[in-house]
């Protein structure tokens, strides 16, 4: 059986964050759609889930039916068992990372982020992994005092430092 590497781009909406990770269990959906809910009433959402047996099914939750369309569409490229994808706007991941990572059906969180993402997948004929991802960019250079005062600043503004 020959492995294939490939990578696939996932859309990430403007204004808006993902987060994605690997879960066993069809429970994985009301658990995280749950979590959402109570941890960022706020948040415009999607969420969806890949079954990797019985129906293998494309499961979602949400409140936000365009976020909805785009979360399935990217589990589609990606053609992962097991792989949830959940994407925020009006939230920020570090709100509610913690709890999903906490969630005992996730096994483990791949990305959280509002940057470009590429994920790097290996596909057998049985179906396709993940192996990492390419989140962002790569650094250009390393902060300066200004920099770093500014990003000080930044996180008092948003409420993440007192």
């Amino acid at each position: 059986m020959e492995t294939k590497i490939k990578t696939v781009s996932l859309e990430v909406p403007e204004d808006s964050n993902i987060i994605l990770g690997y879960s066993h269990f069809i429970k994985t959906v009301e658990d995280l759609n749950e979590i959402i809910k109570t941890y960022v009433p706020q948040a415009k959402y999607a969420l969806a889930f890949s079954e990797a047996s019985g129906e293998r099914l494309l499961r979602f939750e949400g409140n936000d039916r365009h976020l909805i369309e785009v979360a399935l569409e990217n589990l589609k490229k990606l053609s992962a068992g097991h792989t949830f994808l959940i994407i925020l706007k009006n939230a920020f991941p570090i709100s509610i990372l913690n709890a999903i990572k906490n969630c005992q059906e996730v096994g483990r969180i791949f990305a959280a982020t509002s940057n470009p993402v590429d994920v790097i997948l290996a596909e057998l004929e049985r179906g396709c992994g993940i192996l990492g991802v390419i989140d962002g960019y790569s650094p250009l250079g390393i902060e300066d005092a200004l920099q770093r005062g500014k990003r000080i600043k930044l996180l008092r503004e948003i409420g993440y430092k007192s």
